[in-house]
């Protein structure tokens, strides 16, 4: 198992690239090398990132991952506001969507802010 694995946000954010995936399956085809696959990489940004800090060999730079991991949820979200607006979603998704990036963001500041005091 890796460290990363022990992670809730990091299940978290694959259970959001799951969501991610299901959803943009029925996206326009058009759509497929513009919001299709920008959601798809912010989505997948979350966990990769989670990933890549846990390897970091201080609390300060994993902290800095998880800001970026942060960010890429913050995409997933604007961007869903987007894809409801070109109505590629129903409210059901959308709120999906929402509510599984603001969890995430959430477990993912409360872990920055561990981090970043156990770095002090």
């Amino acid at each position: 198992m890796f460290n990363f694995e022990k992670l809730d946000a990091w299940h978290k954010a694959v259970a959001l690239a799951d969501l991610v995936y299901r959803i943009t399956r029925g996206f326009p085809s058009e759509e497929r090398f513009g919001l299709t696959n920008q959601l798809r990489r912010a989505a997948v940004s979350v966990s990769s990132n989670l990933a890549e800090g846990c390897s970091r060999s201080s609390k300060q730079d994993f902290a800095r991952f998880v800001e970026i991991a942060t960010g890429s949820a913050f995409e997933v979200a604007s961007q869903a506001v987007i894809a409801q607006r070109q109505n590629y979603l129903d409210e059901t998704d959308f709120k999906l969507l929402q509510d599984s990036a603001l969890e995430i963001t959430r477990m993912l500041s409360g872990l920055r802010q561990s981090l970043l005091r156990e770095s002090a």
